[in-house]
């Protein structure tokens, strides 16, 4: 192992996994300054992560990851791939060199090229993974092309926060393409073989034909298809078991424990996997209720979850309900303008984060000066507290608490999300986590 960095070198990341996984594996330790490799703020922080990720193996997205301290004590912001030097010092050329910062949905040739060829005919386009990230060379026709793409595009987003484009010019005199298909293309040579291998990681996306209006520069950039945004939210490929296919929104939720359960706890609980309409406990029925998500995807992943979940000591059923719908009425409650529906922002994070009961709870939306003995007091007659750690997001004070159970866990969530502690409205969820 390398002498101790604040800089960690971690291998074996694939394309599914973003920034946000990556941080959420070292954020515990301390706050994470930069990313490229990773680096911790300081270097206590960082020996602490690599202590711990010895004796426990991280995986991200079902995928184990390796950590190790990098030889960099430090990173700057000027290094880059390729040992290409900045935009700055780098000559122009009709050779574009672009890397993907904050890459939330997959990007293919075509969506390349439906965005550079505004600026000029594009005669190439090769992709491939670096350390870096995703990138790509992009081959103009001429240089001037190459240069009004280039002040055109930098820093622009393909879509609404996230693909950054990163562009250099390359020193490269002219690209070496051997095959027309998802990862290369030769517009000049369209006789080139396709060499096509099916790529997991693509399946169940759309035709990109049609999902975006790069026709005319300073074009809108367009919102991705529902269905492409949700399935680049799993990595690519929905959860095994989750077909994306029911249209059913309506669910019958049974075996409900009576003396304890409400439709606010139902809720909280139900929330995690979409937004909800509306709630009914039925009153011939007390042990069942009917919830209603506001699509059929979050009901799916609501039953595939859920379904033999355990709540105050009993064994929940989820299942599609007959009903389409839940009728407005007096004693069915109407969340529909609730602004504790989760998936009404960070659509993309919410459904990330997907998951079914889990031992761990992130508290977040705390008061900046709260303690763990205060946060401890707010949960803790839900179970016995294993572990806990208060740490910060982007300035923000969030806090991970390990309970002995699943169900207990699941109390506190169903009991404490959405309640009030020393002046904020707190918010919960599971953490995928196993251990802090």
């Amino acid at each position: 192992m390398a002498e101790p960095s604040k800089v960690i070198h971690i291998r074996n990341v694939g394309h599914e996994i973003a920034e946000a996984d990556l941080l959420q594996l070292l954020q515990p330790f301390g706050n994470v300054s930069k990313i490229a490799l990773l680096q911790m703020q300081d270097l206590h922080n960082s020996v602490s992560a690599l202590q711990y990720y010895s004796t426990v193996q991280p995986s991200v997205r079902g995928r184990n990851v390796y950590m190790q301290f990098s030889s960099h004590q430090e990173l700057t912001t000027d290094q880059n791939s390729h040992g290409r030097n900045s935009d700055q010092e780098s000559e122009p050329n009709r050779i574009l060199l672009v890397t993907i910062h904050h890459m939330m949905y997959p990007i293919t040739v075509e969506v390349l090229h439906q965005v550079f060829k505004a600026y000029g005919y594009v005669e190439k386009i090769v992709t491939f993974q670096k350390s870096a990230g995703f990138q790509a060379l992009i081959q103009y026709q001429s240089l001037q092309e190459a240069m009004d793409a280039f002040g055109a595009l930098h820093g622009r987003n393909i879509y609404d926060g996230c693909c950054q484009l990163d562009i250099q010019y390359s020193n490269l005199s002219e690209l070496q393409v051997h095959y027309n298909n998802d990862r290369s293309r030769d517009f000049t040579n369209p006789s080139l073989p396709t060499e096509q291998r099916p790529r997991a990681s693509q399946q169940g996306y759309p035709d990109p034909g049609g999902l975006y209006a790069f026709q005319q520069p300073g074009a809108s950039y367009a919102q991705m298809g529902r269905a492409a945004m949700i399935t680049a939210a799993f990595g690519g490929t929905l959860p095994p078991g989750v077909t994306g296919t029911n249209e059913r929104c309506t669910l019958i939720v049974s075996n409900l424990n009576t003396d304890k359960i409400n439709e606010d706890k139902l809720f909280n609980l139900f929330s995690l996997y979409g937004n909800i309409v509306r709630i009914k406990i039925l009153r011939n029925k007390p042990d069942h209720a009917l919830v209603e998500m506001a699509d059929g995807f979050q009901a799916e992943l609501a039953v595939h979850y859920l379904k033999g979940a355990v709540l105050f000591a009993k064994k929940l059923e989820v299942n599609y309900s007959k009903y389409p719908n839940i009728t407005s009425a007096p004693d069915a409650h109407d969340y529909t303008t609730s602004s504790l529906n989760r998936f009404n922002s960070n659509v993309i994070k919410n459904y990330r984060h997907c998951c079914a009961p889990t031992k761990m709870i992130h508290i977040s939306a705390l008061p900046q000066e709260i303690t763990e003995d205060v946060i401890l007091n707010h949960v803790s007659e839900h179970g016995s507290v294993v572990n806990t750690k208060l740490f910060e997001v982007n300035g923000k004070r969030q806090a991970l608490i390990q309970f002995e159970s699943e169900e207990e866990a699941t109390e506190a969530l169903v009991s404490k999300h959405a309640t009030s502690l020393e002046g904020n409205t707190i918010r919960i969820s599971f953490s995928q986590m196993q251990s802090i």
